[in-house]
């Protein structure tokens, strides 16, 4: 859920909330299954992608 906070600018505790929200109403989707599918398919964060973050979001 960081990874997709991360990408679209939001914060990870929002994701996480709509995320526990979404799989508690849905009963056709497990959201434990899209949880360990997309901790799979999501590429790692690496160094540059934090420094880069920070560099351009100076206050």
């Amino acid at each position: 859920m960081g990874g997709i906070a991360e990408y679209f600018g939001w914060s990870p505790m929002w994701v996480r909330i709509l995320f526990v929200v979404v799989s508690s109403m849905s009963v056709a989707v497990p959201g434990i299954l899209i949880y360990i599918i997309l901790w799979i398919v999501m590429p790692n964060a690496s160094a540059d992608s934090y420094q880069d973050r920070y560099q351009d979001n100076r206050y």
